[in-house]
């Protein structure tokens, strides 16, 4: 089979991943189906706005956005320039968020819906299997993601919310004269240690809470695929922290799966936006909202990186 395949895909299984990913793509369109968007732009002698499909179907204007951008994203609709959409002629919980334009948390498991990472680490088992996609995830992006910049200026650096450690070993593989340490919290750096723990380990681990306590110093902040999880204020709130706590000439490094500017693309970051409704209060971004939030915050000289991977990365420096 290897024969067939080109060397960008022996590097990179990105067939493995749309593979993967397929299942997601049924329900955008099962639930585009069952919330009658296909009737209602078939009904319709004009393009509809956004706006109009999510008034006339009773669902919330930001999860039919995110629903349009995915349909648009996998060729089942088309935009026109005025970002209006038209027809080119478990599903319940993807309909709902639509419909409600929030997480199902308080419905699925009785919890709060900004409870978050409660409802993820609800149990051992389910903690398991979300740091077991977490590490899968940096074993084939997290090269690519810490060589997108030169980070070799950064003696001290922290990634923030860094689950297992997959994304910091690759941080200290590509920097052996830095000093790299994740800051997570207490019963996941347990688990981490436990599970997935290796000999011979040069990562440090430290207990702690982002968003309530004290940030350690470092002259570089990692937040890899955080952000994505919250809404923009609570962003803000967090990356003003990191920008304070912050010392001279240091920086923080974003990595999301970055939305083209026009929301047209990648498909995968418009499923994992959908994705980030179901589960969270976040969205994918494209990059000018990623760095008006860092400007907002104080950060200046913010460069972008698409790696032409899952995920992108963002360095922004004070």
């Amino acid at each position: 089979m290897a024969e067939h395949l080109s060397q960008s895909e022996l590097d990179y299984p990105f067939k493995l991943l749309e593979y993967f990913n397929g299942f997601r793509v049924s329900k955008v369109i099962f639930s585009a189906c069952e919330l009658g968007v296909f009737d209602l732009l078939l009904r319709s002698q004009e393009p509809l706005s956004a706006q109009h499909v999510a008034q006339e179907l009773k669902t919330s204007v930001d999860g039919m956005e995110r629903l349009l951008d995915a349909l648009v994203g996998i060729e089942i609709l088309e935009v026109e320039k005025t970002g209006k959409k038209i027809p080119r002629r478990k599903l319940r919980t993807v309909c709902c968020c639509c419909r409600e334009g929030k997480n199902q948390n308080e419905k699925t498991f009785g919890l709060p819906s900004e409870e978050v990472f409660q409802a993820i680490y609800r149990s051992e088992e389910e903690m398991l299997k979300f740091m077991g996609l977490m590490n899968s995830s940096w074993v084939l992006d997290g090269h690519d993601i810490v060589t997108a910049f030169n980070l070799s200026c950064f003696q001290n650096i922290i990634d923030l919310g860094g689950c297992t450690g997959a994304l910091a070993r690759e941080m200290a593989k590509a920097y052996p004269s830095s000093s790299v340490t994740v800051f997570d919290l207490p019963q996941v750096v347990e688990t981490a240690q436990k599970h997935f723990s290796q000999e011979n380990d040069n990562v440090l681990f430290q207990t702690g809470d982002f968003f309530s306590g004290e940030l350690p110093a470092a002259d570089l902040y990692v937040l890899a695929r955080i952000i994505h999880d919250w809404p923009e204020e609570k962003c803000v709130t967090l990356l003003k922290k990191i920008y304070d706590a912050c010392r001279p000439g240091g920086g923080v490094l974003l990595v999301e799966a970055m939305l083209f500017e026009n929301r047209r693309g990648p498909v995968m970051a418009q499923i994992f936006s959908l994705n980030m409704l179901v589960q969270t209060e976040g969205r994918e971004r494209p990059p000018s909202e990623y760095t008006n939030m860092l400007k907002k915050t104080g950060f200046q000289n913010v460069q972008v990186c698409r790696t032409g991977k899952s995920y992108d990365a963002i360095l922004a420096v004070r």
